[in-house]
């Protein structure tokens, strides 16, 4: 696993940077307001204020019961979607890290 972002919790979602060796780029997550079903991403993801990112649903680890937000970001620039879990931070409930696995 590799941490590839850092985030704050805000008032609709999360702020904060995704980096790896060729991505470096501020990044918002907010609640879909218009979530059409259940099975629809809870958040969008979005870069440069504006350009769609990805998306986020809220799950539960199976062993813990602790709640993350687990990602699919993709752009026409990734060679493939990446997928990441958003987890909070030992310690500080308002801090959150981005871990990626393949």
């Amino acid at each position: 696993m590799a941490t590839i972002g850092s985030f704050t919790r805000t008032s609709n979602g999360f702020t904060g940077t995704i980096r790896t060796l060729t991505l470096n780029v501020k990044v918002n997550i907010v609640r879909d307001e218009h979530k059409a079903s259940d099975t629809a991403p809870d958040y969008r993801v979005y870069a440069a204020q504006s350009v769609e990112l990805g998306a986020g649903w809220k799950k539960v680890a199976k062993t813990g019961g602790r709640e993350y937000t687990s990602l699919k970001l993709d752009d026409p620039s990734f060679p493939a979607a990446i997928y990441a879990n958003l987890v909070q931070t030992e310690g500080d409930p308002e801090t959150f890290t981005l871990i990626w696995s393949r």
